[in-house]
């Protein structure tokens, strides 16, 4: 089958499109699906470059956390999924590929609605938004929500969810241009970042002085102290993203004074066991939604599996709003 496959782990250029042995048929609870289009995300920039391997079982070589496709052969224990089904989820690894092995409780239905390449911009995004924000943030109808990079894939897939379940939204970027089409996705107020990260005097005076319940930090070490400054009292930050660095000075006074709580994520670390939680909450609680067109993928590249540098190239460019997908 072909592949998107790392020859030489530093820079862009060493992507290529090459044949890899297929995966061995399906046992017991698996599901071979055929990948239709995978999203690109900026961990797969991180393991191109060496920094980022997956759990073991998955190669390094072929990136890819997220795909869409139909089912292909299932296992003997396999009851949910047939041949032809259209599905999509999350993986640790090896989905930008022709093919992908997964296990049955990863996958998801796709709405009927959505195709093939507009699917593939939903798991990683999407799944890890609802996972931070409700399950893990516990953000109620009515609470304030602040968002760092709003204009990201899961910025916007935890906008959107968020609006949709009844919460007020800020949103920081570091462009105009994407706070002002998140606008489109029902932001409810903006903050530009670009020229400094002091952004808790600007929170305070969009929330009268009282502060966020939940943050949801995109963005890492550079933004902690203001977060801190930031919250309600007893609010939340959740830490998904690092891309400003991972070392930040806590102010131990202000987190008692405010019963704050941190709570740090990651996805793709996690047991299938655990990784069949979250899809489970996700199919529960997001699925309808995208059903319903409430909340929808926000597309915003689509490239040919044989442009992949061009693809990575343009991801790492930051002038991405949304997803960028990739088509086998």
């Amino acid at each position: 089958m072909q592949a998107v496959y790392i020859k030489e782990f530093g820079s862009i250029e060493n992507l290529q499109i090459t044949e890899v042995p297929d995966p061995p048929l399906p046992k017991a609870k698996q599901v071979l699906v055929r990948v239709r289009a995978a999203g690109l995300n900026r961990a797969d920039l991180l393991q191109v470059a060496g920094k980022y391997p997956p759990p073991p079982g998955f190669s390094p070589n072929i990136p890819g956390l997220e795909f869409a496709g139909e089912v292909a052969s299932v296992g003997p224990a396999v009851q949910k999924w047939k041949t032809g089904d259209r599905v999509f989820g999350v993986s640790a690894g090896e989905s930008q590929a022709a093919f992908l092995l997964t296990d049955k409780s990863l996958l998801t239905k796709i709405p009927q609605k959505l195709s093939f390449t507009e699917a593939a911009a939903v798991p990683e995004a999407f799944i890890t938004a609802h996972d931070a924000v409700f399950t893990l943030g516990e953000l109620l109808a009515g609470e304030i929500l602040l968002i760092h990079a709003v204009g990201s894939g899961v910025g916007l897939a935890a906008l959107q969810i968020a609006k949709a379940k009844g919460a007020t939204v800020i949103g920081t970027s570091r462009t105009d241009f994407k706070l002002d089409k998140c606008l489109e996705f029902g932001l409810d107020h903006s903050i530009l970042t670009d020229a400094g990260v002091a952004f808790a005097d600007a929170v305070k005076e969009k929330t009268d002085g009282r502060g966020v319940d939940l943050i949801l930090d995109l963005v890492g070490a550079a933004y902690f102290e203001q977060n801190l400054e930031s919250l309600a009292l007893k609010g939340r930050i959740m830490l998904v993203g690092l891309t400003s660095g991972r070392t930040a000075e806590l102010n131990l006074g202000t987190a008692l004074q405010k019963r704050a709580r941190i709570t740090g994520t990651v996805l793709r670390a996690r047991t299938m066991e655990e990784k069949a939680e979250v899809t489970r909450k996700f199919a529960a609680d997001v699925i309808p939604l995208l059903e319903s067109g409430l909340v929808r993928p926000n597309l915003d590249r689509v490239f040919a599996a044989k442009k992949v540098v061009d693809a990575y190239k343009y991801l790492e460019s930051n002038e991405s709003f949304g997803k960028v997908v990739l088509e086998f």
